[in-house]
């Protein structure tokens, strides 16, 4: 009879030394607060831990203690190891030479020359022993950390925490729990079983944001009564919710809240397709002293405050004579529809399409008749 998942999850943990703790590029509150949490846990159980994940971090995390050892690729991972035969030739000593453009091993063996068929490449085991990926249905989320290092995916257990209902349960172990409302939440909960007396105020304030930011300071639909319990028993443990709230919704970097205005006097809302889409012009992004890489969080600030809304479109110059769209919507189904014939790149949430055509208004009508006439 195997044994139930938090009991497996509590194994896992245990055996490890060196865990690698994947999260989504651009992380939500959620994956940020499970994995700070996690990573604090492990270490107060000496055990090893790493978080990595591709892309940046919002600034309004920074009042979480960060830790030690963050990547944004992972390399290193995996060592290279040559190996020689010893069996009639035994190895006396050896040196190493490091030249600009090479790296020379010298091997004395103990009688006669070194035979080369006695050589051979080995790929060592990964230096991690387990990976906890949080926040992701599936490895394609984790970006570039997965389409680099595919074999550290399939050689390396994996537990994996969720609380979404499409998640591909991928993992050795799945903690994924579709009533839960966040992957904070789920963790709560399992670390709370391996040993409640190793969550500190720290933890307590990481996991606390994640519940948070995942459920909008418990104003959306994922709040429950158990995340409700979940919130009050960590801030038993010294988690401080107003700070928290006044960091994650009142804290915005004022170039964000400028390119958020701006987007605000463009706006465009189609009441047949629920759809709102807005132009970023270059002199929004000079005036505010933003760049195209914050479209994105404004995208998701205009879906959060839209809450009729089911598709949200920005378009913007890349180029002097091409421009990119960003759709998002929470139906996959909607953005598949929509690529099928604007034919861009789709990952999820987030539908991304490339013109080579500069009038941002000609594109967006455009785009926006086209999901009129497939929609009636």
């Amino acid at each position: 009879m195997s044994l139930p998942t938090q009991e497996q999850f509590k194994q896992f943990i245990d055996k490890s030394k060196d865990v690698l703790i994947l999260i989504p590029e651009n992380p939500s509150g959620d994956a940020v607060g499970s994995a700070w949490a996690l990573y604090y846990f492990l270490a107060k159980k000496n055990i090893n831990a790493t978080v990595a994940f591709s892309n940046h971090l919002e600034k309004k995390y920074d009042f979480l203690p960060k830790p030690e050892k963050i990547l944004t690729e992972i390399s290193g991972a995996r060592d290279l190891v040559l190996s020689f035969n010893t069996t009639y030739n035994k190895i006396h000593n050896f040196r190493t030479e490091e030249l600009p453009d090479k790296f020379n091993i010298y091997l004395t063996p103990e009688k006669g020359m070194v035979d080369p068929r006695d050589f051979s490449f080995i790929l060592a085991k990964f230096k991690y022993d387990l990976m906890v990926v949080i926040d992701s249905p599936d490895f394609e989320k984790l970006g570039k950390l997965y389409e680099k290092n595919p074999d550290l995916f399939f050689e390396v257990p994996i537990i994996n925490i969720d609380h979404r209902s499409d998640n591909d349960n991928f993992g050795q172990i799945n903690l994924v729990d579709t009533t839960a409302s966040s992957c904070s939440e789920i963790l709560s909960h399992a670390l709370k079983e391996i040993d409640a007396n190793l969550i500190d105020t720290n933890i307590a304030n990481c996991l606390l944001t994640g519940i948070i930011s995942a459920t909008e300071s418990f104003q959306n639909k994922k709040t429950t009564p158990k995340s409700l319990q979940v919130a009050a028993d960590l801030m038993a443990k010294g988690a401080d919710q107003q700070v928290i709230i006044r960091w994650l919704y009142k804290t915005q970097p004022l170039h964000i809240l400028k390119l958020w205005g701006r987007a605000m006097t463009n706006l465009n809302w189609d009441e047949q397709t629920k759809m709102a889409w807005v132009i970023f012009s270059i002199e929004d992004f000079v005036q505010s002293r933003s760049n195209p890489d914050d479209v994105l969080l404004v995208l998701e600030k205009l879906q959060e405050n839209y809450s009729e809304g089911k598709i949200f479109m920005a378009i913007y110059n890349d180029t002097p004579i091409s421009s990119v769209v960003i759709i998002k919507s929470a139906q996959k189904e909607t953005l598949e529809k929509i690529n099928s014939f604007l034919d861009g790149n789709l990952k999820r949430n987030l539908l991304e399409i490339k013109f080579n055509h500069r009038n941002l208004t000609e594109i967006g009508e455009s785009i926006s008749k086209k999901i009129k006439e497939t929609s009636a």
